[in-house]
């Protein structure tokens, strides 16, 4: 059992006795997961990575965002919350393909759509201006020297910032990453999984997030945003996906630099953070980029 002797020792009077041995699960590059039958039941554990909060993640938030997506029926049911870790009721999944997740980018629009309309509060507001900000900080903090790109970066986040405020937030996921969209056997239902990074935010930040981490092209950028709008998109709506794309970016490339300096997980997160960094840098250096930004 090792690393989750304390978490089976909290779960097991609760939920019945551990049944066998805890099955690692691959995948996630921030914690470890496992699944782990209780009693008469199947459960996934994950224990937190090490230094979490250093990357924006707030525990309580993650629970609120989870538990609210159980109830809107597109994540699996939270089962306990604890200091190291949480639990869930395992689903027997697989994670949704990539032409499962653009084949239904339109369910995926609607489930998130209903998360930022639900009301719910979380206690930690996520917007990438800040979080490039922190993000600087704890890394020189802990003798880390920023690449030449993390300032380009920034300067392109002012930009985009400055004709996309962050306005009234929303509680939004903020990681939709191919890995967090899964797909159940039963049914074939997609669920969206790994609430951490969630926090009050713009809801087109989870768009174009969704859109750049799974590589959708043009026509399945106009379904995502005629399924989330309700019609067909205008100008302005895309140039606004585009841009998010481009803060989405900047993000990952700048929680790929803070990575390489906390997490113990067999990852290389430098290079991680390079490749968004190229990706972001050359999107801004397109003509386009000025249109969006005049569009927005």
């Amino acid at each position: 059992m090792g690393e989750l002797d304390d978490i089976v020792a909290q779960l097991a009077p609760v939920l019945g006795p551990l049944v066998g041995a805890p099955q690692p699960l691959e995948g996630g590059i921030t914690n470890r997961n496992f699944r782990a039958r209780l009693g008469d039941r199947d459960y996934m554990i994950r224990r937190h990575g090490k230094d979490t909060g250093l990357l924006g993640i707030d525990r309580e938030a993650e629970r609120l965002a989870s538990e609210a997506a159980a109830r809107l029926e597109f994540a699996p049911e939270v089962v306990a919350a604890l200091d190291d870790g949480m639990v869930t009721r395992f689903v027997s999944c697989r994670q949704a393909s990539p032409d499962e997740i653009s084949g239904r980018v339109a369910e995926i629009a609607r489930a998130l759509r209903s998360f930022h309309d639900s009301g719910v509060q979380l206690p930690v507001v996520f917007w990438v201006p800040d979080l490039l900000a922190d993000y600087a900080r704890i890394a020189t903090e802990r003798g880390r020297s920023l690449p030449r790109a993390y300032d380009e970066a920034m300067a392109i986040t002012s930009r985009i910032a400055a004709v996309l405020p962050l306005g009234v937030p929303r509680p939004c996921h903020d990681d939709l990453l191919p890995g967090n969209i899964i797909r159940a056997h039963d049914g074939g239902q997609i669920m969206i999984v790994d609430w951490e990074y969630a926090g009050m935010g713009h809801p087109f930040f989870d768009l174009g997030n969704l859109s750049v981490n799974n590589g959708f092209d043009e026509a399945t950028d106009d379904s995502l945003l005629t399924a989330y709008e309700g019609d067909a998109p205008s100008d302005g709506q895309r140039a606004r996906l585009k841009l998010m794309r481009m803060l989405s970016d900047a993000r990952e490339a700048a929680w790929g630099v803070v990575q390489a300096g906390i997490s113990e997980l067999d990852f290389d997160f430098e290079v991680y953070g390079r490749e968004h960094f190229e990706r972001l840098l050359a999107a801004a250096a397109e003509p386009d980029f000025e249109e969006w930004l005049a569009t927005a």
